[in-house]
Order: C-alpha cells, then structure tokens, then sequence
C-alpha cells in the first residue's frame, strides 16, 4: 500500500514536476532557435555591407533603421524561422530585389553599430553575393526566345527603379511591361554596370543563331535583381550567397 503523502510532500513533489517541465520548454525552445539556424541561415541575402555571418549576428541590435530608409522595401526582418538571427535583416531577392540605385546604401548609412559596414562608400566595395545560372536549359535567351508583358505577371507587387523613367521613384514592375526579340531582362535591368552580359553559347555560334547565355562578371554584388526580374515561374538565375563580409 502505497504511503500517504503529507501537504508538504505533495507541493515539493508539484514543484519537482514543474522544474521537470519548464527545463523542457527552455530545452525545446532552444532547440526550436537552433535546428532554423542549422538549416536556414545559410539562405538570407543580407542587405548590403553586411558583416561576415557571425559578426552580423554578433553586433545587429535588430533596430529596423535599414529597414525603414530602404526606397524599395526589400529589407525584412527575420521571423523566427531565422532561428538566433531573429530580428536581423535580410533580403529575399526573388520577391524584392535591392535594386542599387542609392549612390551610397542608405541601409548602411542608417545601421547604428556597424553591422552593415560604414566602411561602405563605392558599390564596388559592396558584396552581398554573386549571380549564377541556376537553370541554364530553362533561360529563355538560350532558347533564342523573347519576351512580351510583364516580367512577373500583373499581382507581382515588386517594384524598381526605373532608371530611364525615374532614378528617384520605384513604380511597379508590374507596370512596366517589356517586349524584347531575345529576352536580356536580367542583364538589361542589372544596376551594375558590365556585371552581366548577354554572350554567344559558344565561340563558333552561326551569325544567325541568335540564342545568347547570361555570363556573370567579378562586378556583380548580388543585390539580386536578375533574380527578381526573371520571368519565368521558378526563376533561372539566382545569388550564391557572400559569406565573409566586406573588406575594409
């Protein structure tokens, strides 16, 4: 027969149970921060400036000014699925593109602490990551294909500056629709001067095969604006990612 337990022998054993319970809440939100970090961290584009991963970690105060000044909104701020990074800002290219038009990144400007580098002051300096070709057999230039409408269809909410129409005003992508002989939109909206260019498959290509292939040059920074810009459903270029932060 089992022996009655006083009062006070049942409160120490109700608050054993319950130290046993929060240790494993703290334990399980721990884990639940760390297995995002283990898988996702490696895939934000953080904004422009930014510091090598861990030291960007280390130094965001997750204040949101980056988030505020940035003209085309394509700063966001990690969820929790950002595991220990939530709350550090970063950039998803394919939805909204930092398009590079700032002459000096107004994110940087902004980050009180210097995780972007206040270093910063020539694009060239500037290294988010670089383009690369993910799916060179669906790019429609290497088709010999063009395009007509509009680059992400009519509820892409994207928006970009538009050199030739304004440097200073974002209008939606959307509203801007294109209608090109061989599809370049990735090299024809590229900020970057000479970081992407439109070149023959091969060196003896016939004059009148007029397929050409994106080649990304070292002047590319990765803002991700041909990834953004692509036309097609599941984009055919994307940005590896930067990882050592910038060289000051």
């Amino acid at each position: 027969m089992a022996k009655k337990l006083t009062p006070k022998q049942r409160a120490e054993r109700r608050k054993i149970v319950f130290s046993g319970v929060m240790a494993a809440c703290v334990l399980g939100a721990g884990a639940s921060a760390y297995l995002p970090l283990h898988m996702r961290w490696e895939t934000l584009l953080r904004p422009p400036g930014a510091l090598a991963e861990k030291d960007m970690l280390a130094s965001c105060i997750k204040c949101g000014q980056c988030v505020q000044v940035c003209p085309v909104e394509a700063i966001k701020l990690a969820d929790g699925e950002g595991g220990y990074g939530i709350g550090v800002p970063y950039i998803d290219a394919r939805t909204q593109a930092c398009d590079f038009a700032c002459d000096t990144p107004q994110c940087v400007l902004a980050c009180p602490t210097g995780s972007l580098s206040h270093h910063i002051d020539a694009k060239e300096q500037v290294n988010m990551g670089k383009a690369r070709l993910s799916r060179p057999d669906a790019c429609l230039a290497r088709q010999g294909q063009g395009f007509k409408g509009k680059a992400r269809g009519d509820d892409f909410p994207g928006i970009h500056r538009y050199i030739k129409v304004d440097r200073w005003n974002p209008i939606k992508i959307a509203d801007h629709p294109y209608d090109l002989e061989l599809c370049d939109l990735c090299v024809r909206e590229c900020p970057i001067k000479g970081a992407i260019s439109m070149q023959p498959l091969s060196a003896d290509q016939p004059e009148d095969d007029k397929r050409r292939t994106p080649v990304v040059d070292d002047k590319c920074v990765g803002c991700g604006m041909c990834e953004m810009i692509c036309p097609l459903e599941k984009t055919a270029i994307v940005i590896d990612l930067h990882r050592e932060g910038p060289k000051v």
